[in-house]
């Protein structure tokens, strides 16, 4: 049971945080070209992939309660969920910047070009990179 769980929870983090990753680091360059069709498609593989995300901790959480023997009160283990929280609200905003964003290269008004949710988008996916990096090591390297 434990094996079919643990593979779960890395075929989730595979399948869903690399993509989603690399939907948020692809959004800046979009609305600095202003290419709201495939602005649209990143917003919506965005939302897909961070809500199967959640596929990680719920597998991870599972894992730690079915291995008992206390290792979900292990420390790296309190840290990598409390990660994953921060994370998943800070997908939360960069979801709520590119609806913003493809709104406003959508409408008629020229002064709006986005520049605000641009730089929102970049700098807090740049973030949540790091975030899963430093869990991937939490992961790794104290067991």
């Amino acid at each position: 049971m434990s094996t079919l769980l643990l593979w779960l929870h890395v075929g989730f983090a595979i399948f869903t945080i690399g993509p989603v990753t690399a939907a948020t680091m692809a959004a800046p360059r979009l609305i600095r070209t202003k290419n709201v069709p495939a602005l649209q498609n990143i917003a919506r593989l965005t939302r897909i992939y961070s809500i199967g995300s959640l596929g990680v901790f719920v597998f991870g959480l599972v894992l730690g309660i079915v291995m008992g023997g206390g290792v979900l009160g292990k420390w790296y283990m309190t840290a990598s969920m409390t990660l994953f929280i921060v994370a998943a609200a800070l997908l939360v905003l960069i979801d709520r910047d590119l609806r913003a964003a493809v709104h406003a290269l959508s409408s008629e008004d020229p002064v709006d070009d986005a520049k605000v949710q641009n730089g929102r988008i970049a700098a807090i996916s740049g973030v949540v990179s790091v975030i899963w990096l430093v869990i991937l090591f939490l992961m790794i390297v104290p067991t």
